[in-house]
């Protein structure tokens, strides 16, 4: 990682896989960038880059990589492994944090909640240019991306039929319409769905305030 490499990184501008910090504030809150980066795709995150992209550098590089490093190590759950450059950029040191998509999904933010504590508001990923709480779906659909999760088994049956049928017409649909529309509980419909999605028939969409399914490609049945 080079001059070069920084600036192309910082033209594209925080995004799904970029982020800019100022500096570390704390710990925790690098920890959920980073977990919410190896739940998802990856990323980078430059230290030292405002969100305008004007480079502001680092004021300690030695006690801001051990807040990565502890960030990734004690706060995560398995912890992340990053890889850390430190790069001279116009007379300030920008530090870029690397973070490859796991292979352990999900990783669980171990530092305090700022409410009830569940399984769900451990588990962080990236929506567009931000740091979210995992749904309950999401959480299972990673538990499910994990290499060693047991083998997929998908049965169609009435209830998948008239999902695919709803969705063939009014496009999309959410836990609790489903549960509704074939009379089940929203426990239930969650596991027909995540299902669905883990065998790639239908897709989730967690870019909006309300997850959404939809069909993936044309469904015969």
């Amino acid at each position: 990682m080079n001059f070069h490499d920084v600036n192309l990184i910082i033209e594209q501008g925080e995004g799904y896989n970029i982020e800019f910090k100022r500096r570390i504030s704390s710990a925790e809150k690098i920890a959920r960038t980073l977990i919410s980066f190896a739940n998802t795709k990856g990323g980078t995150i430059l230290f030292g880059v405002d969100d305008d992209g004007s480079i502001v550098g680092v004021e300690s590089e030695k006690s801001e990589i051990e807040l990565i490093e502890i960030a990734g190590s004690d706060l995560s759950d398995p912890p992340i492994r990053t890889e850390i450059d430190i790069v001279p950029f116009n007379g300030k040191d920008v530090i870029v944090c690397s973070i490859a998509e796991s292979r352990t999904k999900p990783h669980y933010f171990l530092g305090p909640q700022d409410r009830l504590d569940n399984e769900n508001t451990r588990v962080y990923i990236r929506v567009n240019d931000k740091t979210v709480m995992a749904s309950k779906e999401v959480v299972k659909i990673l538990q499910d991306e994990n290499p060693d999760a047991p083998p997929l088994t998908v049965a169609i049956g009435e209830n998948e039929r008239r999902l695919f049928q709803h969705l063939e017409q009014l496009e999309r649909i959410t836990v609790r319409e489903f549960g509704r529309l074939v009379n089940i509980s929203d426990r239930k419909a969650s596991r027909i769905l995540v299902r669905l999605v883990r065998a790639g028939v239908i897709r989730i969409h967690t870019h909006e305030k309300e997850e959404f399914f939809t069909l993936a490609y044309e469904v015969k049945y």
